[in-house]
């Protein structure tokens, strides 16, 4: 993805000072979906994160952050997971995600790999605490993720060579982002952080969700044309759908795992395919994360965080 601020945006969603590219959602869910896989999300192990699988993760940008995860049986080989980026690049794969990763080593070596072989864009998400173990690369965009805090946003400055940085806030915090003066030419990702209800949401949540999607009618604005790849090898329609598994990575290939039905249902996963949603007028432009409802509703399907509900 290019370094832009989204047109679309209103100016409560525009930094300032800081190239503010997304709040609250994924960049990628202003764009238009095909129908294809458009990005693949490699964790490359259990992650070193604050927030874990057990305990929930209260984000919007979860999905692409360093988590804490658990794993079921042995992590996919060196090997494999080389193979499953090759045959990324064989179905024209344009975005690869490596992320929750346990070795900034391994993280930046496979992500040196997807490059060499040509995917047109490889991100590789970095704690800001682990900043100073990596050095610019020539063709991988490196994210640096870090919780928002005056200290942590001043570090910032000493990687300015870095493409972007997902900042992890409270609504309150990010309009304190809005104002600041850091010096970071970078994308910059804000990750909301949500509380466990809707009882206890204190901003226009109505506001923070609003998108404007070309594909909404016909594709879920966040699912569509993203495949996730836990560390352990399961495939996932989003790395924090831990429950949602269609398919084995360790024993299919990406071009039969991306014929399951299963995977296809949540691209095409439509406001008009969820109940509570179907008849509300602002459908079309409202982004909702399914994973964090999931969490809060125990239902893929639930609408916890929703005033028109």
């Amino acid at each position: 993805m290019e370094r832009v601020v989204y047109d679309n945006m209103t100016e409560i969603e525009m930094g300032k000072h800081l190239n503010i590219a997304a709040v609250g959602k994924p960049p990628w869910s202003y764009i238009k979906h095909s129908g294809k896989l458009e990005r693949l999300i490699i964790q490359l192990g259990s992650g070193k994160g604050k927030f874990s699988e057990i305990e929930g993760i209260p984000r919007s940008i979860g999905c692409i952050g360093n988590n804490r995860f658990i794993l079921r049986r042995e992590p996919l080989s060196v090997e494999r997971v080389q193979e499953l980026i090759r045959e990324f690049g064989s179905k024209r794969g344009k975005e690869l995600y490596l992320t929750n990763y346990d070795s900034v080593g391994y993280l930046i070596r496979m992500a040196n790999y997807a490059a060499s072989i040509g995917i047109p864009e490889v991100y590789a998400v970095v704690r800001i605490n682990d900043m100073d173990k990596v050095t610019p690369v020539e063709d991988v965009r490196i994210i640096a993720e870090l919780e928002y805090s005056k200290a942590n946003l001043r570090k910032l400055e000493d990687y300015s060579w870095a493409y972007g940085a997902l900042v992890i806030s409270t609504y309150q915090q990010y309009m304190e982002l809005e104002k600041t003066d850091v010096n970071f030419p970078g994308e910059v990702y804000v990750d909301i952080l949500y509380p466990g209800s809707l009882r206890k949401i204190d901003f226009n949540i109505i506001e923070l969700k609003r998108t404007l999607s070309p594909s909404n009618s016909k594709y879920h604005d966040c699912l569509a044309g993203t495949l996730a790849i836990t560390a352990d090898g399961y495939a996932l329609p989003c790395p924090l759908l831990r429950n949602f598994v269609v398919a084995d990575a360790k024993k299919l290939n990406l071009k039969n795992i991306l014929r399951k039905k299963r995977l296809k249902n949540f691209w095409k996963l439509t406001k008009d395919k969820i109940a509570t949603c179907s008849s509300c007028p602002f459908k079309y432009i409202c982004h909702d994360c399914r994973a964090l409802e999931y969490q809060a509703s125990g239902d893929p399907l639930g609408m916890e965080f929703c005033i028109m509900d």
